[in-house]
């Protein structure tokens, strides 16, 4: 299984829908929740090339975005090899 890192906040909805739909894949991640913490924060936006909203996630290093990209990795048929890799 891939190595999957997913930015966070305690409230965002976003966040959630995610997470959901990386557990209904089975797959396996570590949160980072940068709730009122600056420098995770700061952390996340370097890492995300600029990137502020949450979540950010990445696959095994590489950044794929947020939830709306995840989702569409899902829609396209691509999420399942890059969560196998």
């Amino acid at each position: 299984m891939a190595k999957i890192e997913i930015y966070t906040t305690y409230t965002c909805p976003y966040c959630h829908a995610a997470k959901s739909l990386l557990a209904r894949k089975g797959a396996g991640f570590s949160e980072v929740n940068v709730t009122g913490d600056p420098v995770a924060r700061s952390s996340m936006s370097s890492r995300a090339n600029g990137r502020t909203s949450v979540p950010q996630i990445f696959i095994d290093g590489r950044h794929v975005g947020g939830c709306d990209d995840l989702y569409a990795l899902e829609e396209a048929g691509e999420l399942d090899a890059l969560l196998a890799s």
